[in-house]
């Protein structure tokens, strides 16, 4: 008797496995894998910022890349004119030559050469000036893929909270009942989230990638203008007009009637 009903238990046991096993394999054969515009739709209302930041990932990228490439920030034939010029000693050549080329490293030296009248102190310090400036023009323009990586999971997050309260609104009207509706909203859900996860996590990679390749590029232009400036004779150019940068500050003229104290 024993016997006889633990096999019928075993035979139930088997019957409901195979049925489960049609089934799934019934669901399996009518299922479609969904395409890019199923899964955009499938979102939600989301997936268009989201979009658009990926979109303004993808040029920051790009632009960041081609604007601190060494042919960008110091192209070889400009390192090789003004090394010429700073050895003839034509520093009005080299100041007119830095003015036109266009380049970080003629910004620089342009700025030098500009205060080599001034003394050296002047000088280092507007070279310091005009490098800063570069790396922060540089380093503004990649920033924008930081904001990129922090705000894009954020907008997934409130298409998450959306597709939440669609879930429950659906679960408080129809139940359990109809389970594909249940399924649609958790399906926005986590769609929202993935994507803004996607678009977050290689624009931060790609930011600091960016950040370091920048930091070798401003390095390697000040390698390069100190060793122009080396040995520079000041004493020879001291009081003498190199380039056309206009001086503001004058003699004071005391008989003005701004300059007359009552």
């Amino acid at each position: 008797m024993k016997m006889n009903l633990r096999n019928t238990s075993f035979s139930a046991v088997l019957l409901g496995l195979m049925t489960i096993a049609a089934s799934a394999q019934e669901a399996a054969g009518g299922a479609h894998k969904k395409t890019l515009i199923d899964i955009f739709i499938e979102g939600g209302w989301v997936m268009y910022p989201l979009t658009a930041c990926s979109v303004a990932m993808v040029w920051f990228i790009v632009d960041g890349y081609m604007r601190t490439s060494a042919s960008k920030l110091y192209p070889v034939d400009h390192v090789t004119q003004l090394r010429e010029l700073f050895k003839k000693g034509d520093y009005v050549g080299a100041y007119a030559f830095a003015k036109s080329a266009g380049s970080p490293l003629a910004d620089v030296v342009r700025a030098g050469v500009a205060f080599t009248p001034d003394g050296k102190t002047m000088t280092e310090e507007a070279i310091i000036s005009e490098i800063t400036r570069v790396n922060a023009e540089l380093k503004g323009r990649s920033s924008y893929l930081s904001v990129i990586g922090v705000c894009t999971p954020m907008i997934g997050l409130v298409g998450t909270v959306t597709g939440m309260m669609a879930a429950f609104e659906t679960l408080g009207t129809s139940g359990v009942g109809d389970p594909s509706k249940l399924s649609g909203a958790i399906g926005e859900v986590l769609v929202a989230t993935g994507t803004g996860l996607a678009v977050a996590i290689p624009a931060f990679m790609s930011y600091y990638l960016l950040a370091n390749r920048i930091n070798k590029g401003v390095h390697d232009i000040t390698e390069i203008v100190t060793g122009l400036f080396r040995a520079f004779p000041y004493e020879e150019i001291e009081g003498r007009k190199v380039g056309d940068e206009e001086i503001y500050a004058s003699k004071p003229d005391w008989n003005t009637s701004s300059n007359v104290q009552s």
